[in-house]
């Protein structure tokens, strides 16, 4: 599936140190040995995304440490630069400035219409890096309401159970909500956010980084034949 050309993505992948209280899992603890396969994982995730030229869309939940680590390997910066989303991203302006030195996109979810620290955190978010999403099913954008029920006379808050799946078409709430907040017109919020998607998610047809043959060609014309054995032998990856 991988190297099939419409799949311009790898993940959600990345790590995850929260005590979650409600799991299927018996033996649930965030322990070393549980943090350590998460990071083994993601190093050979970051492996594939590399290898096969796709984007990585990146999951941290108070693991910054840890996913900056992996990151911050200059092959690996060099290869996801432009291609690579902080996910759903923690209010972290350590987050931040890494993202904006390495050119990581962020991407903001409709827990930014309710989190006040999302807020402030998204004001200080180059437009150039800012990407929306919707992070389906939850994470539904607050307000506005849902027309007013024809049967109870009442309205109905788009965050509740009646709402879910988050969807799409959403995504619109989110980019008037960030216009207002930084006092922006809403046709350049998503004038800007659509074109950060689709650097991020079309690169490979955008920059001809191996999607066709023609592209292929380009890229070797301007930089030499690709040789992505050894480009990879860089990252100094566990076998």
């Amino acid at each position: 599936l991988i190297t099939y050309p419409k799949v311009v993505a790898i993940g959600e992948v990345g790590l995850d140190k929260h005590e979650y209280q409600n799991t299927k899992y018996e033996k649930y603890v965030v322990d070393n040995q549980f943090i350590n396969a998460q990071k083994a994982l993601l190093t050979e995730q970051i492996k594939l995304a590399i290898t096969y030229k796709k984007s990585l869309i990146l999951h941290n939940r108070e693991a910054k440490k840890e996913i900056l680590e992996a990151l911050i390997k200059p092959a690996v910066a060099k290869a996801l630069a432009g291609k690579a989303v902080f996910h759903c991203c923690e209010p972290d302006f350590e987050l931040l400035n890494f993202a904006i030195k390495y050119h990581i996109y962020i991407g903001v979810d409709g827990d930014v219409t309710f989190n006040q620290e999302k807020q402030e955190f998204i004001k200080k978010v180059p437009l150039d890096l800012l990407v929306l999403e919707t992070d389906s099913p939850y994470l539904l954008p607050r307000p506005p309401r849902k027309p007013a029920c024809w049967r109870c006379g009442r309205s109905e808050l788009l965050r509740s159970k009646k709402a879910y799946p988050n969807k799409p078409e959403n995504i619109k709430i989110i980019a008037k909500f960030i216009a207002q907040l930084c006092g922006q017109p809403v046709d350049l919020i998503k004038e800007k956010t659509t074109e950060n998607a689709k650097k991020l998610f079309f690169c490979n047809l955008i920059y001809g980084f191996g999607a066709t043959k023609t592209g292929e060609k380009q890229l070797q014309q301007k930089q030499g034949p690709l040789n992505m054995n050894a480009f990879v032998n860089q990252l100094q990856l566990p076998k």
